[in-house]
């Protein structure tokens, strides 16, 4: 069986063992990753680059036997835009939360159907709870999915052959070709 985020390795070096957190105060955590770290996550989440990353929070007893997770994420990424290819800076602050409980049930969905159930912070309760896994999930779900440079807008391609009228998106409007047969229904009639 493979580690999940909610179920790290012993060995993971952010990972917290549940056995081992307070009941009765914050287990706080601050996680700022070094160079090397930071050149991995940009890689693994395809950025031109990271260049700041910061994930502070604290672990709290939820009750007797659950947990709960609250943080906050600030990160700066770098990515090409997606229209001009020139490098895009985006700030990043968000709070996240987590649920750790240990009686958890994954909702049940027929066969046929994925979906993804409403309340995603939610996991089962391992043996560990891993900011850092928290934190680089948290951040690729921020992440632009496609970033723009201000001011950058696709332009307009024309292609047609020699000889031909170029068709252009005006004229592939659905009401395009009504309205220019409306125009020629009314000049026959005068």
């Amino acid at each position: 069986m493979s580690d999940t985020p909610s179920r790290p390795r012993a060995e993971t070096k952010t990972a917290m063992r549940v056995s081992g957190l307070s009941q009765s105060k914050d287990n706080s955590f601050a996680l700022r990753p070094d160079a090397e770290e930071l050149e991995a996550i940009a890689r693994e989440l395809e950025l031109s680059a990271l260049r700041k990353l910061s994930f502070e929070g604290r672990v709290v007893a939820q009750g007797s036997r659950d947990w709960r997770l609250e943080g906050r994420l600030g990160a700066t990424v770098v990515q090409p835009c997606v229209i001009t290819l020139e490098p895009v800076t985006t700030r990043i602050d968000v709070d996240v939360e987590r649920s750790y409980l240990r009686d958890y049930e994954e909702p049940e969905m027929p066969e046929a159907e994925v979906e993804m159930p409403d309340d995603v912070t939610t996991e089962p309760l391992g043996a560990w709870i891993d900011p850092g896994a928290v934190m680089r999930e948290a951040l690729a779900l921020e992440v632009p999915d496609y970033p723009r440079k201000d001011q950058a807008e696709l332009g307009q391609m024309v292609h047609a052959e020699p000889g031909t009228a170029p068709m252009t998106d005006e004229d592939a409007k659905p009401f395009a070709g009504l309205a220019g047969l409306r125009d020629k229904l009314k000049g026959d009639e005068s």
